[in-house]
């Protein structure tokens, strides 16, 4: 049987109809860094880059024949969950991985809020996705604010978002990206950590914009297609890094409130650069 080629991502995670995060912004980052995108829709939301007016949950058993579907026939080299928005979402994912992709990468991103500061996520699915889905996964990839709901700890600085990786690898992941993007001041930091060696920190200025709108999708999206090509992960990081700055640096400028990023646009540059 001919090898499927690399860089197959299925991505489960909600509806943006903005455009600017969820799964629109996980198909753009994908695409636009060279990978092959599928979907699973887990909820659909009415939202614009000022916020969350509704979310309206897929029924989860067709969330997992969606992923079954794309398994199936195309396959993927990784998985990226974003919005799991309710227990019953969980437990399929969860279930459809362990059953049906267990040889491919995944990458959680533990979506809980949006960037407006609304919630995307029912209060009790938090614990269990520690249960289901950190065990499972390569990499989880909280912001500050979802890994101090996820471990109980109040993160400050550096010293803290190393402090509660380290509590999430004891939950299972295989490793943990704290993105720190919602750090007080002009020094932000990102953090790689795993149990094969010291954290690797990325430190960068704060650029001055509101167009921040899907960052985190488009981090964990990122790290996501590049794993799905081969590369190791500290040099996905690295690169992923790189690119939602570019992205954020060139962003389109529209909406009234956190705008989107610019995907194609950043992968553009990256590209020229090299």
């Amino acid at each position: 049987m001919e090898e499927a080629p690399k860089g197959r991502v299925l991505i489960v995670a909600g509806s943006d109809p903005s455009g600017g995060a969820g799964i629109q912004a996980d198909i753009k980052t994908v695409t636009a860094l060279g990978g092959y995108a599928a979907a699973a829709i887990t909820a659909l939301t009415i939202q614009d880059t000022q916020g969350v007016t509704g979310v309206m949950p897929i029924p989860a058993d067709f969330v997992a024949d969606q992923m079954k579907a794309v398994l199936a026939d195309i396959g993927a080299d990784c998985i990226k969950t974003g919005m799991l928005y309710d227990t019953a979402t969980i437990h399929a994912v969860a279930d459809v991985i362990i059953e049906d992709a267990h040889s491919a990468a995944l990458i959680v991103d533990p979506v809980m809020m949006a960037t407006s500061g609304d919630a995307l996520v029912q209060s009790g699915a938090i614990d269990l996705l520690k249960v289901r889905m950190f065990p499972l996964a390569t990499l989880v990839t909280p912001n500050i604010i979802e890994a101090s709901l996820l471990t109980g700890i109040e993160i400050k600085g550096i010293s803290d978002m190393i402090k509660a990786g380290e509590v999430m690898l004891a939950a299972g992941a295989e490793a943990v990206l704290v993105k720190g993007g919602h750090l007080s001041g002009n020094r932000l930091a990102d953090i790689l950590i795993s149990p094969d060696g010291a954290p690797i920190i990325i430190e960068s200025h704060r650029i001055s914009t509101r167009h921040t709108h899907g960052t985190g999708c488009t981090l964990a999206s990122a790290v996501a297609a590049l794993l799905a090509q081969g590369l190791p992960l500290e040099q996905a990081f690295r690169q992923a890094h790189d690119y939602v700055r570019r992205a954020i640096e060139l962003a389109p400028g529209f909406g009234k409130g956190h705008g989107p990023l610019g995907h194609a646009a950043a992968a553009s540059f990256l590209h020229d650069q090299n």
